[in-house]
């Protein structure tokens, strides 16, 4: 074996998972239409390793996608519906007592629907927060702990979780730590013209789009394996840092942040802007991430991960703008 074969199998693979993420590109955009920002942002995710919030109106097609993603991939997928009275046992499980025939009693555990491989929380923000801090541990450490067991979840273990930002009666804010475990916030917008005519036509006719199986789990944790493996150049390691430093309300922030950020992003941000580049470069089928890459992933990274206060609100500045802000600036 020649000195350089490991690098040419290494690139070989990535030109295999890259052919197969553009397969899977194109089977979802036949099923939910109008969204290919979203659909792009969502696989990065996945191919990141992380968790993924989608935050849009009812009715655009972020449960469908959730839904033909499992399909596409082979994965297998729970979905939970989050309301009020939803309890932490209801999504993680609990332990039950039982009597055998011989009369032992003893306690067995009946596993939640968190015991999947894509668990879609649907309206997380519906749920109190007590059953919403039970997602914590599961996202960060891939296992949850019931009754002081011990429970390791599939593998890969993925989170996509929707929010209607429209509708605020009767929601909990998903908290700070919480928010912080999701790569991205991917907002999801009404589709343009041309792609909501091919949707009425699509949906409402006697046949209607079926995803194709075009991935595998395998490839998926493939190409988990590779997106950490892909270099970083040191342009973009000072443009992730520079940006997200700028965010915080120090004391050697600039005065318009300290003035309007009320709390600012920790290094999470930056550990996802660099994993979600090299996953965004993977899915277009390049070697490595751009500096392109991280200006457009900055509104998915950072608008969850930090907080405008009053004064910001009451001058109609809103978070997106701010970044955008931000990222002129950097």
């Amino acid at each position: 074996m020649t000195e350089n074969q490991p690098d040419q199998d290494i690139l070989q693979k990535f030109d295999e998972i890259s052919v197969k993420f553009g397969r899977a590109r194109a089977a979802l955009g036949k099923v939910v239409f109008g969204q290919g920002n979203v659909i792009d942002l969502t696989l990065a995710t996945l191919a990141a390793g992380g968790h993924g919030l989608l935050v849009g109106a009812p009715g655009l097609a972020k449960t469908l996608l959730v839904t033909s993603i499992a399909d596409m991939m082979g994965l297998s997928a729970k979905r939970v519906q989050f309301t009020p009275d939803l309890m932490p046992g209801d999504v993680l499980g609990s332990e039950v007592l039982e009597e055998s025939a011989e009369g032992r009693r003893e306690f067995r555990f009946i596993p939640g629907p968190i015991f999947c491989q894509l668990l879609m929380a649907d309206e997380i923000n519906r749920a109190s927060p007590r059953t919403q801090s039970a997602l914590l541990q599961a996202m960060q450490e891939q296992h949850v702990t019931v009754a002081g067991a011990r429970h390791d979840l599939p593998e890969p273990f993925h989170v996509l979780a929707t929010q209607n930002p429209i509708e605020q009666e009767g929601t909990y804010p998903l908290p700070e730590a919480q928010l912080d475990r999701f790569l991205l916030q991917i907002n999801v917008e009404y589709p343009d013209l041309d792609a909501e005519k091919r949707m009425l036509e699509s949906t409402t006719g006697a046949d209607t789009s079926v995803v194709d199986a075009v991935m595998t789990r395998d490839d998926l944790l493939a190409a988990q394996a590779l997106v950490r493996q892909m270099p970083v150049g040191e342009q973009i390691v000072e443009l992730i840092l520079k940006i997200v430093r700028s965010a915080r309300p120090v004391d050697n922030a600039s005065e318009r942040v300290r003035n309007f950020v009320a709390w600012g992003p920790g290094p999470r941000a930056s550990q996802a802007f660099s994993l979600a580049a090299r996953a965004l470069a993977l899915i277009d089928g390049r070697h490595a991430p751009s500096l392109d890459d991280v200006k457009r992933l900055a509104g998915p990274v950072l608008r969850h991960r930090m907080a405008l206060n009053f004064a910001a609100r009451s001058e109609g500045i809103d978070t997106d703008k701010f970044i955008e802000e931000i990222l002129a600036g950097a």
